[in-house]
C-alpha cells in the first residue's frame, strides 16, 4: 500500500504551509530551505512552484542567493494576509463606495462595533450614531 495521499489538498493549504515555514523563520529561505522544514514530503520544484506563485501575488519577496532566490513574506502573519486579499478584491471593483458598504452591511454587531472603533468612531454599537443615518448604508455627504 502507498504512503501517497489519494486526495489532493485544499486549494490554499500548500501555500499556507510555505507562508506558515516563511513567518517561522524569521529570515528568507530557499525553496530547498522550505523543503526542508515542512519535512522533505514536497519536491523541491514543488515548492518553487508554490513560492513563485506567492511571488506572483506579491505575497513574497525573492532575492537572488546564488544560483537561487531566497523568499521573505511580505505580510507579518495570517490576519496581514487576510488584509491584503481583500484590499486586493476591493481594488478590482470601479465602485468602492457601493462593495465597502454591502461588506459593512454584513457585518456582525459585534463586528461594526470593533470597525467603528477602530476607525475612531463610536464603540457603543447601535446602528444610530446620532446622526439618525444608518452608517452601513449611508455613501456620505451628498453636495447640494
Amino acid at each position: 500500500m502507498s504512503d501517497v495521499p489519494s486526495a489532493r489538498r485544499p486549494a490554499g493549504e500548500l501555500e499556507a504551509e510555505v507562508l506558515a515555514t516563511l513567518w517561522a523563520a524569521r529570515e528568507p529561505l530557499t525553496p530547498q530551505d522550505v523543503q526542508t522544514a515542512l519535512g522533505g514530503g514536497l519536491a523541491r520544484t514543488t515548492v518553487a512552484t508554490i513560492l513563485a506563485r506567492l511571488h506572483d501575488k506579491g505575497t513574497v519577496e525573492r532575492t537572488r542567493a546564488g544560483r537561487a532566490y531566497a523568499y521573505t513574506p511580505t505580510v507579518q502573519d495570517p490576519a496581514g494576509l487576510a488584509a491584503r486579499r481583500m484590499h486586493t478584491e476591493l481594488g478590482r471593483e470601479a465602485d468602492r463606495s457601493t462593495v465597502l458598504a454591502r461588506f459593512v452591511s454584513d457585518l456582525s454587531t459585534e463586528d461594526e462595533r470593533l470597525l467603528r472603533e477602530l476607525l475612531g468612531g463610536d464603540a457603543r454599537g447601535g446602528a444610530d450614531d446620532g446622526g439618525g443615518a444608518d452608517p452601513r448604508t449611508a455613501a456620505g455627504p451628498v453636495a447640494p
